[in-house]
């Protein structure tokens, strides 16, 4: 298993070692020791699974607030996305700035996104499936979002304004210089 790092500090793509013989492939997806090493200590609490039917589904970016902050640790089970985490520590060097991964089926690898950022992901593909495991449960109190098409943030998502399928919640979020509620 790889851990990769990028220009801003928290999210890693983990790349799990797949070994195949004709039967298929096996893989460990997660280990908590080499997790902790790399990621730092972590529990998961909650284990989530959605389904999206269209190409150009968008779901995020959200994010929950202290003391129910999430990180999440996503992978693609069936399809394809593009998995997006926009850094909203305000004291953050890369505050505003994002990193994102081409999360499939095919290739196996996963995302870690830390408390401290707005996640949110596109379908690339018809009827995807993504997994990811989360370190707080849900808490409608502590649940908000940042619009994921505001052009601050300079996110390409690969899918036009118009092509994508979003809830009523996600359509009416904030841009970030607009929201509140951040991380300090």
């Amino acid at each position: 298993m790889e851990f990769k790092t990028f220009d801003i500090s928290g999210p890693l793509l983990i790349v799990p070692k797949r070994i195949g013989d004709t039967r298929g492939w096996f893989a460990e997806t997660f280990r908590a020791d080499l997790f902790t090493e790399n990621a730092g200590p972590v529990e998961f609490v909650q284990h989530n699974q959605s389904m999206s039917a269209a190409k150009g589904t968008v779901r995020g970016m959200h994010f929950q607030l202290e003391p129910m902050a999430q990180g999440k640790l996503v992978r693609c089970l069936k399809g394809a996305i593009l998995d997006v985490a926009v850094d909203i520590r305000r004291s953050s060097l890369t505050f505003g700035q994002h990193v994102s991964a081409e999360l499939t089926a095919e290739n196996g690898h996963q995302l870690w996104v830390p408390p401290g950022f707005a996640h949110g992901f596109v379908t690339l593909v018809e009827n995807t499936e993504v997994f990811y495991l989360v370190t707080s449960r849900y808490s409608p109190a502590h649940d908000r979002g940042l619009l994921w098409s505001d052009p601050a943030l300079g996110i390409d998502w690969r899918i036009g304004e118009g092509e994508a399928q979003l809830s009523d919640k996600d359509r009416k979020l904030p841009v970030l210089r607009d929201l509140q509620d951040l991380f300090d």
